[in-house]
């Protein structure tokens, strides 16, 4: 079919999807109903890859990637900042009293309100380029799950802008 397997057919388009789980709590600062209360979710992130490159491209298996190097650095990530944390928006200081106040604590500040559409936006803008980049793929999409029947997905434009850093202070965990 192929002239090169290695290289795929330029009109086809490959990419891959790993899916991660974790569990969270948060609250929607100024939410109108009954998510401005301390909550949790059993989170699934559903993190879809393309090679850099574009295309079809493939390694000499015929892989895009691995689907464990997604799984060990996607997964690590919300295992050391949101698995088991709280997720807070930085201007809800009332939030931030409270979780803070606990011991031992873990919470992460997010730089908008931790509602699953910036959680996938989060993830898809700022986390994926900072712990895939030398990985020769590109997230291009990432849904967060908050239930069975409900998500929300952040898709990446065309225009691809600078990767923002991760901020190192923005995971606080006590037991450290």
């Amino acid at each position: 079919m192929f002239d090169n397997p290695e290289r795929g057919d330029a009109t086809t388009q490959l990419a891959l999807v790993r899916q991660l789980k974790f569990c969270a709590g948060h609250r929607l600062y100024r939410h109108e109903s009954k998510c401005a209360f301390f909550h949790g979710h059993n989170y699934r992130v559903d993190i879809e890859v393309v090679p850099a490159a574009g295309g079809g491209e493939v390694d000499v298996v015929g892989r895009v990637i691995d689907f464990s190097l997604i799984k060990q650095r996607m997964l690590g990530w919300l295992d050391a900042n949101w698995d088991h944390a709280f997720l807070v928006f930085e201007e809800d200081e009332n939030a931030l009293a409270a979780v803070r106040m606990v011991e031992p604590t873990k919470y992460f500040v997010m730089p908008w309100n931790p509602t699953a559409e910036n959680m996938a936006r989060y993830l898809l803008e700022v986390v994926a380029p900072n712990v895939l980049g030398n990985l020769g793929v590109v997230a291009r999409r990432v849904a967060v799950w908050e239930t069975d029947e409900a998500c929300a997905v952040a898709i990446r434009g065309s225009a691809c802008e600078d990767t923002p850093e991760l901020a190192a202070a923005v995971c606080v965990d006590s037991r450290s």
